[in-house]
């Protein structure tokens, strides 16, 4: 018992470090914050940084998209030394040589690098404020991380392609070569990409389905030539979902089952998109979208507030593992977009 009050009143001094969500924030986000940034902190070492994706074996990795999300949401959240860490594990981990990494930094085997990498590896530096600037980070990484994103696996971790996400994330960054702009790559770069109803997992691949990783281009890696076609696509997905969430794409093979990284990360798009929207009525519509996603993933969560990384579309019941860092650290980025 003695222990157990001890690592409650931790917490509890922990919290009260937290940068508060505005003015207006309803108990229920309060609550949905505080458990989200308690449950990176029991997924996160605090000497070296390494934020582990899961509590499970095979998840009890670091992913620099997981970890990298996580340092954004430290920074977000006012834990400029959590988000300092975690970036600086993810620059000392050689991210060109996998794509997942034990607590001491050395690569697990299986897996090769991940086109999304130096992306989340960039923004985490910036946000922490361990670079200073987009410039700078482009400098240093560049030399340390020549990671192409071209036939590279995005998220889904499958076979390697030319996939939306990872050109997002490697296009922030002024040392990646931006698509080129020849015939079929107009105003843009990203029109391989393009469909009447959104933007497509794989370029030039209509049939691959939507991808929500269009909503990386408002968020963290903005591209505002972008946020329209995040826009379409992220409602025509949502449209498509359940009252848990959504797939991570119109084209997943991998079963009817809601995500909650894809349903949070959407949630916080719209939430940005909603505070940069040119009209009164498309802001309070992006603003509903966001709340709705919200919704869904309070529907998912656990008794205890835990968000697994995917539930049955029927029941809810948790189908993989719960906690998962990346879609509590996208909730917490969501609440202070909502209420900064």
């Amino acid at each position: 018992m003695e222990m157990i009050r001890a690592a409650t009143g931790a917490d509890r001094r922990w919290l009260a470090r937290a940068r508060p969500l505005g003015d207006g924030a309803p108990p229920w986000a309060v609550a949905m914050y505080e458990r989200s940034l308690l449950t990176l902190r029991a997924l996160t070492d605090s000497r070296t940084g390494a934020v582990a994706a899961g509590a499970r074996d095979g998840w009890a990795y670091v992913w620099p998209r997981d970890a990298g999300t996580a340092a954004i949401a430290y920074a977000a959240a006012g834990y400029r030394g959590e988000a300092v860490r975690a970036a600086r594990f993810l620059l000392g981990a050689g991210i060109e040589s996998a794509a997942r990494f034990h607590g001491d930094g050395s690569p697990v085997p299986g897996r090769g690098p991940q086109g999304d990498a130096i992306g989340w590896t960039g923004a985490a530096s910036k946000a922490s404020g361990l670079i200073r600037s987009a410039r700078r980070s482009a400098h240093i990484l560049a030399g340390r991380y020549p990671v192409p994103w071209r036939e590279r696996p995005d998220y889904w971790e499958g076979e390697p392609g030319d996939y939306l996400g990872n050109a997002i994330a490697s296009g922030a960054w002024s040392f990646v070569r931006p698509i080129a702009r020849t015939k079929d790559q107009g105003r843009t770069g990203f029109e391989i990409f393009e469909t009447p109803r959104g933007l497509v997992r794989r370029a030039g691949d209509p049939g691959s389905g939507l991808d929500p990783a269009a909503a990386w281009a408002v968020r963290p890696f903005s591209r505002p030539a972008l946020y329209p076609e995040a826009r379409r696509t992220l409602n025509s997905l949502v449209a498509e979902g359940t009252r848990f969430g959504i797939t991570p794409g119109a084209g997943w093979e991998g079963g009817v089952d809601p995500w909650t990284a894809p349903t949070a990360w959407s949630a916080w798009t719209f939430a940005a998109l909603a505070r940069s929207a040119g009209s009164a009525q498309t802001a309070r519509a992006d603003r509903a979208q966001a709340l709705g996603l919200l919704a869904d993933l309070r529907r998912a969560a656990t008794p205890a507030g835990a968000l697994p990384e995917r539930v049955d579309a029927r029941t809810g019941v948790p189908t993989s593992t719960t906690p998962l860092a990346w879609s509590h650290a996208f909730t917490i980025l969501t609440l202070r977009e909502l209420w900064p």
